[in-house]
């Protein structure tokens, strides 16, 4: 069964795809999902949260994610560059969430919605982005 933050995350990559493609503003994209089946069993300010957030936040975390990746950030699907700049703005952003927590809620939205072995590869570069952003949880810190 999917919590209301899983179901926000799946809310925020959908809004984040639509900016990524279209440019829209995140608060019509909030507008437009909100309409949506399903919007009503989310954690909505986590969602709005989520959406405003990591849209205000992409350039400086586009610039976090892309020494870990091993192609040019602009050659991932619209799919894997959304859930990493969510996870990676869940990480920087949202302390209260253990870095594990992001990293699989990541992986199951990569195994749903990306390619084939996506999730191996989202899993792998959030794992060195949590390492770098979340020192302080690592086991041995």
């Amino acid at each position: 069964m999917k919590t209301a933050r899983r179901r926000a995350r799946e809310f925020a990559l959908q809004g984040l795809y639509q900016w990524q493609l279209a440019g829209t503003d995140p608060a019509t994209i909030a507008r437009q999902l909100g309409d949506a089946r399903g919007f009503d069993k989310i954690d909505a300010g986590y969602f709005k949260g989520l959406l405003e957030g990591t849209v205000a936040a992409a350039p400086e975390l586009e610039k976090a994610i892309t020494p870990h990746l091993d192609r040019a950030f602009s050659r991932l699907s619209p799919v894997e560059r959304g859930i990493l700049l969510l996870a990676g703005y869940e990480l920087a952003h949202q302390p209260e969430v253990p870095y594990r927590a992001v990293i699989n809620e990541a992986v199951e939205l990569a195994k749903e919605y990306g390619g084939t072995d996506g999730y191996k590869f989202v899993n792998g570069v959030l794992d060195k982005l949590a390492a770098m952003l979340r020192q302080a949880e690592m086991p041995g810190s």
